[in-house]
């Protein structure tokens, strides 16, 4: 593929006539970015940072486009595919011409219209809508997997097609006030100085929404601490450990460490919060970021061996197990995971899960609580594995709370929060 020019469209919307640019090195970097994830099983949004990295000179707009690109070619890979009249997901692999494929179906759809360059001067309209009004199964329409389609009808029945639906809708940008330094009206005037409107979300006492996409990471108030960027589900899980000051909090799966930051506000950073994780990277980057944000009752350990849970047995009054998962209820934030997931994934997760829940819970002190968590929408991975470990476990622990938070009802994150009380 050569590129090298720019291509100046119109679009008459009802706010007046907005000029839309087809940039050809940025459809190309677009293409380039999208193999990659898909050839190398790399993350979308690694890859995106990496590509925008890259591209020191490009704008707002510019990089806006780009991200948007990728994502939606990403989300909607098998329905694209058929619009343009084959099945990526049947392919061994993919290539540029695939790929570019893919780009030019998600343009026609969402613009109604292709640059004039020489590579699209085989696009067939008529056979695009051909191929459109043709498509009746389900898993296409969603672009999914034919058996995640299934597995999810199977658990569901028809409100998969809406939870489907719904995960399919890029997502809203919530943030939450770090209220070690500002609570969250101050954070929504701090936001509008700088330019970025943010509204107050019903229900979350310090979650703010984005009123439209910005880099909130280049803010002053970002660097002074004054907030995380956390999807409002996730805010929820944090509340429901119902921690309070002067406590010994484990949170042992904390990966980089929004929750245990959340913990830490709750608490008014008084007590001790353990954060463990297998990966001493995101240890690193929790570490960072409590320094930006003023807490400094955090302690990490990198999980090496058995040994490290043992020597906590029954020495926390509240422990936080955000256990591995399958992901499926962030797929808005991270489409290309429905992708790579598979049913042999999601029953070793099961076997996972369910273990630590059993290995871990002996942490706890009795009287305390302990919050399982995941980031899934599955029964399987949610409130079937508690009531497996209080099958066996119900002498010692009782079940206080659950929350289960679907996008298609509280447009958020799928997440779900289970909140259990050690008796003896």
């Amino acid at each position: 593929m050569e590129f090298g020019s720019i291509q100046w469209h119109f679009l008459i919307c009802g706010s007046g006539i907005h000029i839309l640019k087809f940039h050809r090195p940025i459809v190309e970097q677009i293409v380039l970015a999208v193999e990659e994830i898909f050839t190398q099983s790399r993350h979308a949004d690694k890859v995106i940072e990496k590509f925008m990295k890259a591209q020191k000179k490009w704008g707002a707009r510019d990089r806006r486009f780009f991200a948007e690109s990728v994502y939606e070619i990403v989300r909607w890979w098998r329905y694209l595919g058929a619009l343009a009249g084959f099945d990526p997901t049947q392919k061994s692999t993919v290539d540029k011409t695939d790929v570019l494929r893919l780009w030019t179906a998600w343009c026609f759809n969402t613009y109604n219209q292709i640059p004039d360059w020489p590579e699209f001067r085989d696009f067939d309209k008529e056979k695009f809508h051909k191929n459109k009004g043709s498509i009746t199964s389900g898993a296409i329409t969603q672009s999914v997997p034919d058996w995640l389609y299934e597995y999810g009808q199977k658990q569901f029945g028809t409100e998969w097609d809406e939870i489907l639906e719904s995960l399919n809708k890029p997502a809203d940008v919530f943030l939450r006030a770090n209220t070690l330094r500002c609570s969250r009206d101050q954070l929504i005037d701090y936001l509008k100085a700088e330019n970025i409107e943010a509204l107050a979300v019903s229900g979350l006492p310090d979650a703010v929404r984005l009123v439209e996409r910005s880099n909130v990471f280049l803010t002053d108030a970002f660097k002074k601490g004054l907030f995380e960027v956390q999807d409002g589900a996730s805010q929820m899980v944090a509340p429901l450990l119902r921690v309070e000051p002067t406590q010994r909090v484990v949170d042992a799966c904390a990966g980089a460490g929004g929750k245990s930051l959340h913990l830490a506000a709750l608490m008014k950073n008084k007590g001790k919060i353990i954060s463990m994780d297998i990966h001493d990277w995101k240890l690193e980057d929790l570490k960072a970021r409590a320094r930006r944000n003023g807490v400094d009752i955090i302690e990490t350990r990198v999980i090496d061996s058995t040994k490290t849970i043992k020597r906590l047995e029954a020495t926390a009054d509240r422990l936080l197990l955000d256990v591995p998962c399958s992901g499926l209820g962030v797929l808005r934030r991270n489409p290309d995971k429905k992708w790579k997931i598979t049913l042999e994934e999601i029953e070793r997760l099961q076997v996972l899960q369910l273990d630590l829940l059993k290995t871990y819970c002996k942490v706890v002190k009795p009287g305390g609580m302990m919050v399982y968590a995941t980031c899934s929408v599955l029964p399987g991975e949610n409130h079937h594995q508690i009531d497996k470990f209080l099958s066996t476990h119900g002498t010692d622990w009782k079940l206080v709370e659950q929350i289960h938070v679907f996008p298609h009802r509280q447009g958020f994150d799928g997440f779900y929060g289970a909140l259990l009380e050690r008796k003896h």
